[in-house]
């Protein structure tokens, strides 16, 4: 059974940084593209940023040079770290998985107040 959990959402005040984990159980891991998502009230699930099993990193623009994802292949983790947060940054983020198959995690809410 494919499990993806996702840690570290909060409420932050704009400008400050919180760190999402997201641990994967039940899949090859290593050879899986990692990434996340966000959605937030009344909008559609948008892309935020990609890292596939070379290491290689996408970012949405807004997020460049702020947002930077990682991965432990030991651990079966990948990370999010958020700096210079702003109220726009504010949704429910969400871990996916993919190789053939999609998989996404139940989501961790990031709150950032003005």
């Amino acid at each position: 059974q494919v499990q993806l959990v996702e840690s570290g959402g909060g409420l932050v005040q704009a400008g400050g940084s919180l760190r999402l984990s997201c641990a994967a159980s039940g899949i090859t891991f290593n050879i899986h593209s990692m990434g996340w998502y966000r959605q937030a009230p009344g909008k559609q699930r948008e892309f935020v940023a990609s890292i596939d099993n070379g290491g290689n990193t996408n970012y949405k623009d807004s997020v460049k040079g702020r947002f930077t994802i990682s991965r432990d292949n030991a651990k079966n983790a990948v990370y999010l770290q958020m700096n210079s947060l702003k109220p726009e940054d504010t949704a429910v983020y969400y871990c996916k998985a993919w190789y053939v198959s999609n998989y996404w995690g139940q989501g961790t809410q990031v709150t950032v107040s003005s």
